[in-house]
């Protein structure tokens, strides 16, 4: 997969924007107003799983040897990396299928933040993640990136959990300018990886052009 060619800020080095044909035709589909919720939750989790590979670029193989049915052979394998993706709530519970068929035996924490309709800052609801969190390479996926609130706060308990930043990894479908910015603000060892930035936010703070609410779209509520 190679990255787009859409201009980036000053957060480009933290920023990787998928480009891929495929990508960009699900993405369509995926905000079609028309879409119903069964093509909307399958298409998050098939985009989830190009984040992932994509996200998962700087793992390290180290060789090892396979027999095949025609002789021995010296091949690669993943050298020794413990995952842990960790959906934000509710919307992120779409992304984690897709992502458990990339990475089988990765942990799955869950961190339920919502938005405050009148202050638009998260509040944290609830928290459990794997014992050896502060071990693992975390993988944090939610649909949207708009405010960047809920994802920053969610950087920041995984922190305080011990986990270091250089660890941890965005992954979310659609950004805005503001969400990457204030993710990046607040930590700019975190790298965000995303299907598209568009142009902002708008005065209830959803992502224009966007695709809605991701929640009530995945799971057919209002």
């Amino acid at each position: 997969m190679s990255e787009t060619n859409v201009a980036i800020p000053d957060y480009s080095k933290n920023v990787t924007v998928i480009d891929h044909p495929m990508v960009q035709h699900k993405l369509t589909l995926l905000r079609d107003t028309t879409t119903g919720s069964k093509l909307f939750r399958d298409l998050i989790k098939e985009l989830a799983i190009f984040l992932g590979y994509e996200a998962t670029r700087h793992f390290q193989l180290e060789q090892v040897t396979v027999k095949t049915p025609i002789c021995e052979t010296t091949a690669y394998a993943l050298k020794g990396r413990k995952v842990a993706i960790v959906p934000i709530l509710r919307a992120g519970l779409g992304m984690v299928s897709g992502m458990l068929e990339l990475i089988p035996v990765a942990r799955v924490g869950h961190v339920g933040l919502y938005r405050d309709p009148d202050t638009h800052l998260p509040v944290e609801y609830y928290c459990k993640l794997p014992d050896d969190i502060m071990t693992r390479d975390v993988l944090i996926v939610d649909p949207m990136l708009a405010t960047g609130g809920s994802a920053s706060a969610a950087i920041e308990l995984l922190r305080e959990k011990g986990v270091p930043s250089d660890r941890i990894r965005l992954l979310v479908i659609i950004a805005a300018p503001e969400g990457i910015q204030a993710v990046v603000d607040a930590d700019p060892q975190v790298n965000i990886y995303t299907c598209a930035i568009d142009e902002c936010l708008n005065e209830h703070a959803y992502i224009v052009p966007g695709l809605g609410d991701a929640g009530d779209r995945i799971f057919g509520t209002k």
